[in-house]
């Protein structure tokens, strides 16, 4: 089951601040770290990310559950490089067919690999502390975003449990049809493809609805919006934003002084 809603405690210090300065300060931290190839910059920005994650009122074994996607994206960025990397400088450590694994190839696939995971746990990290609702309303009120875009993206927000409710009934129906692919690996590629397709399909619809339906309440309307909720961007809310900015500027410095900076653009 998908789950969008916030998991950390309500009265956490940093769960409490304002959803756009969490966004923003995920967004420093993470494009911050994408000026470097090295592993250590990033390696050190996940330490600091576990260490504030208290102040963030969320536990670790929330977090894994809510981040293992990360995992799959780690083994593919692994597999990919193993099989298709250019650079294979190093000592060879394994050189089996095509596959030629060295120690240049490992020390690659291990930066990108603490980049992902580094540059992807702050949005984690700021979607499992914030309402959907919190954060369409700091958007308008706080970043000044238009009421269009920040109210279709909270409805498309709200309708992303209903996709994994939506998989299982259309895997049930087919089954109760028949449709089964058992061991067949072969046939499960293609009834996932088909699943998945039948989906889009129902997801583009409702979309269609929901749009028309929003249109006919009027809130495409041109006047000004009334809020029900205030969102009040406070000095701490600029000290989060602040810190995020020094935070990642240590983990830049620590890799230069380390020698081991490597500039993506050089």
């Amino acid at each position: 089951m998908i789950s969008i809603e916030p998991v950390a405690a309500p009265d956490a210090p940093l769960a409490r601040r304002n959803p756009v300065a969490k966004v923003a300060a995920a967004l420093v931290f993470s494009f911050t770290l994408l000026a470097t190839l090295d592993p250590v910059a990033p390696a050190i920005a996940i330490a600091l990310e576990l260490a504030v994650l208290p102040l963030f009122g969320i536990r670790y074994r929330v977090l894994a559950r809510r981040a293992w996607p990360l995992l799959l994206s780690a083994a593919g960025i692994l597999v990919t490089l193993v099989l298709f990397a250019a650079d294979r400088s190093g000592r060879v450590l394994l050189d089996v067919g095509p596959v030629l694994v060295s120690t240049g190839v490992l020390l690659t696939a291990l930066g990108l690999v603490l980049r992902v995971f580094a540059v992807a746990l702050p949005g984690v990290i700021v979607f499992a502390t914030t309402d959907p609702t919190d954060l369409a309303d700091a958007l308008i009120q706080n970043a000044k975003a238009p009421a269009r875009f920040a109210i279709g993206a909270l409805a498309a927000f709200r309708l992303v449990p209903l996709l994994g409710q939506e998989w299982q009934m259309i895997s049930m129906a087919r089954r109760a049809r028949g449709v089964d692919a058992g061991r067949n690996p072969v046939a499960k590629l293609q009834l996932f493809a088909s699943t998945a397709f039948a989906l889009l399909v129902g997801a583009i619809r409702r979309g269609t609805r929901l749009a028309v339906a929003m249109d006919a309440r009027g809130f495409d309307a041109g006047t000004p919006r009334t809020v029900a909720r205030q969102q009040h961007f406070t000095r701490a809310d600029v000290l989060l934003i602040a810190g995020a900015v020094v935070l990642a500027a240590a983990a830049l410095t620590t890799s230069v002084l380390l020698g081991t900076f490597r500039p993506l653009i050089s």
